[in-house]
Protein backbone atom coordinates (compact mmCIF):
# COMPACT_ATOMS: atom_id res chain seq x y z
CA UNK A 1 0.00 0.00 0.00
CA UNK A 2 1.54 3.36 -1.16
CA UNK A 3 0.36 6.40 1.16
CA UNK A 4 0.43 10.14 0.60
CA UNK A 5 0.61 12.15 3.52
CA UNK A 6 0.02 16.03 3.59
CA UNK A 7 0.08 17.49 6.81
CA UNK A 8 -1.08 20.80 7.37
CA UNK A 9 0.42 24.13 7.93
CA UNK A 10 -1.88 25.71 10.09
CA UNK A 11 -0.57 26.71 13.74
CA UNK A 12 -3.09 24.46 15.40
CA UNK A 13 -1.88 21.34 13.73
CA UNK A 14 0.75 19.26 15.91
CA UNK A 15 2.88 16.85 13.24
CA UNK A 16 4.29 14.68 16.54
CA UNK A 17 1.33 11.82 15.54
CA UNK A 18 1.66 12.26 11.81
CA UNK A 19 5.32 11.66 12.68
CA UNK A 20 5.32 8.54 14.98
CA UNK A 21 2.30 6.72 12.52
CA UNK A 22 4.91 7.43 9.38
CA UNK A 23 7.33 5.44 11.37
CA UNK A 24 5.17 2.74 12.34
CA UNK A 25 3.80 2.56 8.70
CA UNK A 26 7.19 2.22 7.05
CA UNK A 27 8.86 -0.26 9.93
CA UNK A 28 5.44 -2.52 9.11
CA UNK A 29 5.05 -2.34 12.85
CA UNK A 30 1.76 -1.46 14.31
CA UNK A 31 0.46 -4.37 14.14
CA UNK A 32 -3.14 -4.22 15.68
CA UNK A 33 -5.98 -6.18 15.44
CA UNK A 34 -8.28 -3.37 13.57
CA UNK A 35 -5.42 -1.84 11.98
CA UNK A 36 -6.77 -2.16 8.30
CA UNK A 37 -3.06 -2.32 7.38
CA UNK A 38 -1.61 -4.93 9.39
CA UNK A 39 0.05 -7.79 8.10
CA UNK A 40 0.65 -6.36 5.22
CA UNK A 41 3.40 -3.92 5.52
CA UNK A 42 6.10 -1.89 5.74
CA UNK A 43 4.29 0.40 3.69
CA UNK A 44 5.47 3.22 1.31
CA UNK A 45 5.01 6.81 2.48
CA UNK A 46 5.49 9.92 0.80
CA UNK A 47 4.97 12.76 3.21
CA UNK A 48 4.13 16.06 1.42
CA UNK A 49 3.92 19.84 3.10
CA UNK A 50 3.12 22.98 3.10
CA UNK A 51 3.90 26.37 5.24
CA UNK A 52 2.04 29.35 4.28
CA UNK A 53 1.28 30.22 8.03
CA UNK A 54 5.02 30.49 8.57
CA UNK A 55 5.77 32.13 5.34
CA UNK A 56 3.12 35.00 6.32
CA UNK A 57 4.84 35.32 9.54
CA UNK A 58 8.56 35.57 8.31
CA UNK A 59 7.01 37.95 5.29
CA UNK A 60 5.61 39.90 8.61
CA UNK A 61 8.83 40.12 10.67
CA UNK A 62 10.68 41.49 7.47
CA UNK A 63 8.66 44.02 7.46
CA UNK A 64 6.80 43.19 4.52
CA UNK A 65 3.32 42.44 3.92
CA UNK A 66 2.04 39.33 2.55
CA UNK A 67 -0.53 39.17 -0.41
CA UNK A 68 -3.59 37.75 -1.29
CA UNK A 69 -5.63 38.54 -4.78
CA UNK A 70 -8.78 37.22 -5.77
CA UNK A 71 -9.21 35.64 -9.24
CA UNK A 72 -11.75 36.42 -11.64
CA UNK A 73 -13.41 32.71 -10.59
CA UNK A 74 -13.80 34.20 -6.88
CA UNK A 75 -10.66 32.12 -5.86
CA UNK A 76 -8.69 33.66 -3.34
CA UNK A 77 -4.28 33.28 -3.58
CA UNK A 78 -1.09 34.59 -3.16
CA UNK A 79 0.43 36.93 -4.94
CA UNK A 80 4.30 35.66 -5.35
CA UNK A 81 6.64 38.16 -6.09
CA UNK A 82 10.61 38.40 -6.19
CA UNK A 83 10.91 39.14 -3.07
CA UNK A 84 8.16 36.97 -1.68
CA UNK A 85 9.40 34.41 -3.57
CA UNK A 86 12.97 34.29 -2.03
CA UNK A 87 11.06 34.34 1.48
CA UNK A 88 8.93 31.13 0.45
CA UNK A 89 12.32 29.48 -0.49
CA UNK A 90 14.19 29.70 2.65
CA UNK A 91 11.16 29.25 4.73
CA UNK A 92 9.28 25.78 3.01
CA UNK A 93 12.54 23.98 1.95
CA UNK A 94 14.37 25.37 4.02
CA UNK A 95 13.21 25.49 7.54
CA UNK A 96 10.08 23.63 7.37
CA UNK A 97 11.04 20.74 5.24
CA UNK A 98 14.50 20.46 7.00
CA UNK A 99 12.71 20.34 10.70
CA UNK A 100 9.83 17.85 9.55
CA UNK A 101 12.83 15.21 7.57
CA UNK A 102 14.80 15.77 11.59
CA UNK A 103 11.41 15.10 13.59
CA UNK A 104 11.32 11.86 11.07
CA UNK A 105 14.70 10.77 11.24
CA UNK A 106 14.50 11.41 15.22
CA UNK A 107 11.43 8.54 14.92
CA UNK A 108 13.49 5.94 13.00
CA UNK A 109 12.53 6.90 9.73
CA UNK A 110 14.93 7.36 6.93
CA UNK A 111 13.21 10.72 5.87
CA UNK A 112 15.11 12.51 2.30
CA UNK A 113 13.76 15.97 2.22
CA UNK A 114 12.65 17.86 -1.85
CA UNK A 115 11.75 20.48 -2.94
CA UNK A 116 9.77 20.12 -6.37
CA UNK A 117 12.76 21.58 -8.26
CA UNK A 118 15.37 18.31 -7.13
CA UNK A 119 15.50 15.97 -9.80
CA UNK A 120 12.38 18.15 -11.51
CA UNK A 121 9.98 16.00 -8.96
CA UNK A 122 7.39 18.81 -9.71
CA UNK A 123 7.41 20.81 -13.16
CA UNK A 124 5.25 22.71 -15.37
CA UNK A 125 4.83 26.28 -16.86
CA UNK A 126 5.44 29.29 -15.10
CA UNK A 127 2.73 31.75 -14.85
CA UNK A 128 4.50 35.19 -14.70
CA UNK A 129 0.63 37.08 -15.25
CA UNK A 130 -2.19 36.39 -13.40
CA UNK A 131 -5.97 37.36 -14.17
CA UNK A 132 -7.55 39.33 -10.56
CA UNK A 133 -10.42 40.99 -9.58
CA UNK A 134 -9.78 44.34 -7.95
CA UNK A 135 -12.60 46.50 -7.30
CA UNK A 136 -15.25 44.63 -9.30
CA UNK A 137 -12.56 45.19 -12.33
CA UNK A 138 -10.55 42.27 -14.09
CA UNK A 139 -6.85 42.81 -14.43
CA UNK A 140 -3.90 41.61 -15.52
CA UNK A 141 -0.79 41.35 -12.56
CA UNK A 142 2.60 40.69 -13.84
CA UNK A 143 5.59 39.84 -11.93
CA UNK A 144 4.04 36.74 -10.15
CA UNK A 145 6.43 33.68 -9.43
CA UNK A 146 3.58 30.84 -9.63
CA UNK A 147 2.90 27.88 -12.11
CA UNK A 148 0.64 25.30 -12.70
CA UNK A 149 1.97 22.07 -12.03
CA UNK A 150 1.89 19.39 -14.67
CA UNK A 151 3.97 16.93 -14.34
CA UNK A 152 5.47 14.23 -11.38
CA UNK A 153 8.67 12.61 -11.63
CA UNK A 154 7.29 9.54 -10.26
CA UNK A 155 10.30 7.31 -11.60
CA UNK A 156 12.34 9.42 -8.93
CA UNK A 157 9.99 8.63 -6.37
CA UNK A 158 9.40 5.21 -6.75
CA UNK A 159 13.54 4.80 -6.99
CA UNK A 160 14.15 6.71 -3.23
CA UNK A 161 10.86 4.34 -1.87
CA UNK A 162 12.83 1.12 -3.58
CA UNK A 163 15.87 2.00 -1.67
CA UNK A 164 13.41 2.38 1.28
CA UNK A 165 14.02 6.65 1.76
CA UNK A 166 10.21 8.33 2.92
CA UNK A 167 10.46 11.13 0.87
CA UNK A 168 9.34 14.47 2.21
CA UNK A 169 7.96 16.54 -0.36
CA UNK A 170 7.22 20.41 -0.40
CA UNK A 171 7.15 23.53 -3.00
CA UNK A 172 8.67 25.29 -5.20
CA UNK A 173 8.07 23.64 -8.02
CA UNK A 174 10.48 23.60 -11.17
CA UNK A 175 8.49 26.36 -12.94
CA UNK A 176 9.57 26.16 -17.20
CA UNK A 177 9.98 29.41 -18.44
CA UNK A 178 9.39 30.10 -22.51
CA UNK A 179 13.28 30.30 -23.07
CA UNK A 180 13.60 26.88 -21.31
CA UNK A 181 15.06 27.86 -18.29
CA UNK A 182 13.71 26.70 -14.90
CA UNK A 183 12.47 29.05 -12.71
CA UNK A 184 11.59 28.31 -8.95
CA UNK A 185 7.73 29.43 -8.46
CA UNK A 186 5.16 28.75 -5.75
CA UNK A 187 2.24 26.02 -6.07
CA UNK A 188 -0.44 24.55 -3.82
CA UNK A 189 0.64 22.36 -1.89
CA UNK A 190 -2.38 20.03 -1.20
CA UNK A 191 -3.08 20.56 -5.41
CA UNK A 192 1.49 19.06 -4.81
CA UNK A 193 0.37 16.03 -2.45
CA UNK A 194 -2.64 15.64 -5.02
CA UNK A 195 -0.54 15.01 -7.87
CA UNK A 196 1.96 12.93 -6.15
CA UNK A 197 -1.12 10.62 -5.09
CA UNK A 198 -2.44 10.12 -8.25
CA UNK A 199 1.23 9.65 -9.74
CA UNK A 200 1.50 7.02 -7.40
CA UNK A 201 -1.94 5.71 -7.54
CA UNK A 202 -1.91 6.40 -3.66
CA UNK A 203 -4.46 6.88 -0.96
CA UNK A 204 -3.91 10.47 -0.10
CA UNK A 205 -4.28 11.67 3.32
CA UNK A 206 -5.16 15.45 4.51
CA UNK A 207 -4.26 15.84 8.08
CA UNK A 208 -6.19 19.05 8.90
CA UNK A 209 -6.93 21.20 11.86
CA UNK A 210 -10.60 20.39 12.05
CA UNK A 211 -12.32 16.58 11.86
CA UNK A 212 -12.87 16.70 8.13
CA UNK A 213 -15.43 18.69 6.38
CA UNK A 214 -18.16 19.80 8.49
CA UNK A 215 -21.56 20.92 7.45
CA UNK A 216 -21.52 23.52 9.88
CA UNK A 217 -17.98 24.83 9.94
CA UNK A 218 -18.69 25.52 13.64
CA UNK A 219 -20.07 22.07 14.76
CA UNK A 220 -17.44 19.67 14.55
CA UNK A 221 -20.28 16.70 15.05
CA UNK A 222 -21.54 17.86 11.72
CA UNK A 223 -18.83 15.51 9.85
CA UNK A 224 -19.41 14.70 6.15
CA UNK A 225 -18.04 10.95 6.55
CA UNK A 226 -18.38 9.33 3.00
CA UNK A 227 -18.86 10.59 -0.65
CA UNK A 228 -19.24 7.90 -3.15
CA UNK A 229 -21.96 9.03 -5.13
CA UNK A 230 -22.84 12.04 -7.08
CA UNK A 231 -25.10 13.55 -4.51
CA UNK A 232 -22.34 12.98 -2.17
CA UNK A 233 -20.01 14.51 -3.96
CA UNK A 234 -22.78 17.50 -4.36
CA UNK A 235 -22.69 17.56 -1.03
CA UNK A 236 -19.55 17.80 0.17
CA UNK A 237 -18.97 21.13 -2.51
CA UNK A 238 -22.03 22.60 -0.55
CA UNK A 239 -20.38 22.20 2.88
CA UNK A 240 -16.85 22.79 1.94
CA UNK A 241 -15.28 26.60 2.23
CA UNK A 242 -12.32 28.84 1.91
CA UNK A 243 -9.56 26.59 2.21
CA UNK A 244 -11.75 23.29 2.65
CA UNK A 245 -12.76 23.94 -0.89
CA UNK A 246 -8.98 23.93 -2.20
CA UNK A 247 -8.83 20.55 -0.50
CA UNK A 248 -11.74 19.48 -2.28
CA UNK A 249 -10.15 20.57 -5.61
CA UNK A 250 -7.04 19.14 -4.94
CA UNK A 251 -9.27 15.59 -4.24
CA UNK A 252 -10.94 15.57 -7.09
CA UNK A 253 -7.80 15.83 -8.92
CA UNK A 254 -5.84 13.29 -7.15
CA UNK A 255 -8.90 10.96 -7.96
CA UNK A 256 -9.02 12.33 -11.61
CA UNK A 257 -5.60 10.80 -11.78
CA UNK A 258 -5.98 7.28 -9.85
CA UNK A 259 -6.01 7.63 -6.27
CA UNK A 260 -8.33 5.17 -4.96
CA UNK A 261 -9.68 7.53 -1.62
CA UNK A 262 -8.75 10.99 -0.71
CA UNK A 263 -9.26 10.97 3.51
CA UNK A 264 -9.76 14.65 5.03
CA UNK A 265 -9.09 14.09 8.50
CA UNK A 266 -7.84 15.57 12.04
CA UNK A 267 -4.29 15.82 12.48
CA UNK A 268 -4.23 16.47 16.62
CA UNK A 269 -5.19 12.61 17.55
CA UNK A 270 -2.57 10.12 18.96
CA UNK A 271 -2.34 8.08 16.03
CA UNK A 272 -4.06 9.95 13.06
CA UNK A 273 -2.90 8.19 9.92
CA UNK A 274 -4.05 4.99 11.45
CA UNK A 275 -7.28 6.53 12.50
CA UNK A 276 -7.82 8.28 9.40
CA UNK A 277 -6.94 5.12 7.48
CA UNK A 278 -9.71 2.94 9.97
CA UNK A 279 -12.82 5.32 9.13
CA UNK A 280 -12.17 8.67 10.93
CA UNK A 281 -12.42 12.19 8.86
CA UNK A 282 -14.39 12.68 5.53
CA UNK A 283 -13.57 9.63 2.78
CA UNK A 284 -13.81 10.70 -0.54
CA UNK A 285 -14.17 7.80 -3.48
CA UNK A 286 -13.75 7.48 -7.62
CA UNK A 287 -17.82 7.04 -7.56
CA UNK A 288 -18.21 10.68 -5.78
CA UNK A 289 -17.24 11.44 -9.46
CA UNK A 290 -18.97 9.41 -11.82
CA UNK A 291 -21.43 11.67 -12.89
CA UNK A 292 -19.12 13.77 -14.19
CA UNK A 293 -17.28 11.60 -16.08
CA UNK A 294 -20.43 10.38 -17.79
CA UNK A 295 -21.36 14.07 -18.47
Amino acid sequence: MTIVVKIGGARAVDPGGAVGDVASLVAGEHGQAHDPVSGAGPHDVVVAHGGSTKVDETLERLGMAPEYVETPGGVTGRFTDEATMEVFEMVLPGVLNTELVAQLRSAGVDALGLSGVDGGLLAGPRKSAVRVLEDGRKKIRRGDHSGSLQAVNADLLSTLLAEGYTPVVSPPMAGEEDDGTVTPVNVDADRTAAAIAGALDATLVFLTDVPGILTDPADRDSLIREADTPEEWATLQAAAEGGMGRKLMAAREALEEGSPEVIVADANLEVPIYTALEGDGTHIYPGALAGEEAA
